[in-house]
């Protein structure tokens, strides 16, 4: 069975149990890249005590998985895995891991990059934010041209 390359989901992961599985058998990996995000206590010049993230189910991993069909296509990577959580995070939890693997470093480096710049700025996800002035909902994406122009996407539609 082939592993899955997106998950999104409320329980925490294990970096080296999602990494194995990713790299499993496949004696042409050489490299493996990986980032994993995890909830701050500030965001905005404002603490935040918890971070609550919403999805649209289906449509979420279906933009995923198009963007990791792209990081495919734009470089020589031979497996790809996304986890995002959801529900209520508290800071120092994993919220995001993106890992790959590739033959040689380079590759991997790049593409964990673009998917996580992408993750970043296009993904539909909206977070609440708790905060000491109350609670509120922002879209998760963050804008940031520079970082889509480096991959030659159109901000104006992603």
């Amino acid at each position: 069975m082939a592993l899955q390359r997106v998950s999104i989901q409320t329980s925490d992961f294990n970096l080296a149990d999602e990494v194995a599985a990713l790299r499993a058998g496949d004696k042409a990996v050489g490299a493996v890249c990986s980032f994993v995000g995890t909830v701050r206590d500030r965001n905005d010049g404002a603490q935040v005590s918890t971070l609550e993230l919403e999805h649209y189910p289906g449509m979420t991993e279906k933009a995923i998985e198009a963007m990791l069909d792209e990081a495919h296509r734009r470089f020589d990577i031979l497996a790809s895995r996304v986890i995002h959580r959801v529900g209520v995070l508290q800071p120092l939890d994993q919220i995001v891991l993106v890992a790959v693997t590739s033959a040689h470093r380079g590759e991997s480096f790049q593409a964990c990059e673009f998917i996580m710049d992408y993750l970043k700025t296009q993904a539909p996800f909206w977070k609440k934010e708790q905060t000491p002035q109350g609670a509120r909902w922002v879209d998760a994406r963050v804008a940031d041209d520079a970082a889509l122009r480096r991959w030659g996407i159109d901000a104006s539609n992603g």
